[in-house]
């Protein structure tokens, strides 16, 4: 599978991908954001049984996780997750791709790919502090639907460290095929 944008070519995530897995996560880890994710593994052993593994699931469409590549390089990733109404959707993108629209042009593409015309919800939780990815979801025409209180981590008491995430949703309306094919006219 391969999806090809106006910038970016986008295609499930293989197992020599594990060191764009750990530059990305570690990235990530340095950001202000990390707090709101749990923590990734980035030992190299188990990166490449990580992106092995994701590579065996994602065709079967219950687990997909996808690398989004500006050219050769893999500046990011999404995943997707079978819930009984849909999927449940995440994102990690590098701190060097950021604002430039990137995540959006991929995973805009993506829900449209994996809806294929039907009627379907995509799920995100993100951290209600986390403005970048609430901006991102809000652009893609998901809408809060709740709150919870979330914890990955805990303090040097043993207690949890608790924050705010925000429960995202967006409905799918099913399209016909002339809708879909028009659409990619434009």
């Amino acid at each position: 599978m391969e999806l090809k944008t106006r910038r970016l070519r986008i295609r499930f995530i293989q197992e020599a991908d594990w060191p764009s897995l750990i530059e990305i996560w570690s990235d990530f880890d340095g950001s202000p954001y990390a707090q709101y994710d749990g923590p990734h593994d980035l030992d190299p052993e188990s990166a490449r049984e990580k992106s092995a593994q994701w590579e065996m699931t994602s065709p079967g469409r219950e687990h997909m996780f996808f690398a989004v590549c500006l050219g050769e390089r893999m500046i990011g990733l999404a995943d997707f997750h079978r819930t009984p109404e849909g999927y449940e959707c995440g994102y990690c993108f590098h701190s060097d791709y950021h604002g430039q629209g990137y995540a959006k042009e991929s995973l805009s593409a993506l829900l449209k790919w994996i809806a294929g015309g039907k009627q379907i919800r995509f799920t995100a939780g993100t951290a209600l502090k986390n403005i970048p990815s609430v901006r991102l979801l809000q652009s893609l025409g998901f809408e809060k639907v709740g709150e919870e209180q979330v914890s990955f981590y805990k303090d040097s008491d043993g207690n949890d460290i608790c924050f705010t995430g925000g429960l995202f949703a967006l409905d799918v309306p099913a399209r016909n095929r002339k809708e879909i094919v028009n659409e990619g006219k434009n």
